[in-house]
């Protein structure tokens, strides 16, 4: 059975992820602020973190600035989720690497696909270097995981597009602000 902190001070929302998820393939368990959050962390060892940013105590960007300075803390899957993304860029600049975010409120689709992009981007756990170049080393018996090769095309795809986006705002911008000099300099 699969192991998932929610960290949030908003027991509605913890609630609400409890339900939104099998239980009969995942436990959840609950902080109610960051510094609960902290020490479940450690003592739980969650295969999955849902954390919330605005959190009393301890807030979720201390709780993240933590899990990114510790290497087996950083490997596992970590969902952000706020109420407004801006509060999250204002410290994490885009695109999200290391994590997927959720904006509240959200559907059971959407916590679903979260999950799923939070996996795509955890970074594998350290190994001693003797394995870790053993398993460099593709040996027939073990093919690469389409799967998640796909996966990572996918979200490179998700990138590339929000990326194309923002650059056709920013040119629109540019021609309003040409437009606007060049009705000044008139």
């Amino acid at each position: 059975m699969q192991k998932i902190l929610v960290i949030d001070d908003s027991k509605m929302i913890r609630m609400r992820v409890k339900d939104m998820l099998p239980s009969d393939k995942i436990e959840i368990v609950e902080a109610r602020d960051g510094k609960e959050g902290l020490n479940l962390i450690h003592s739980q060892q969650p295969q999955l973190i849902i954390l919330d940013f605005l959190l009393p105590k301890v807030s979720g960007w201390e709780v993240y600035q933590e899990i990114q300075n510790d290497a087996n803390l950083k490997a596992i899957p970590l969902v952000l989720m706020s109420g407004r993304k801006e509060e999250v860029t204002e410290k994490i600049s885009e695109p999200f690497e290391s994590f997927a975010f959720i904006e509240k409120p959200f559907e059971r689709e959407q916590l679903v696909k979260a999950i799923r992009d939070a996996r795509a981007k955890a970074p594998a756990k350290k190994e001693p270097a003797a394995k870790a170049e053993a398993k460099s080393k593709p040996t027939q018996e073990e093919p690469q995981d389409v799967a998640t090769l796909q996966a990572k095309v996918a979200e490179l795809s998700n990138q590339v597009e929000k990326m194309q986006g923002q650059i056709d705002q920013l040119h629109k911008q540019m021609n309003q602000l040409v437009n606007f000099i060049k009705k000044k300099v008139r």
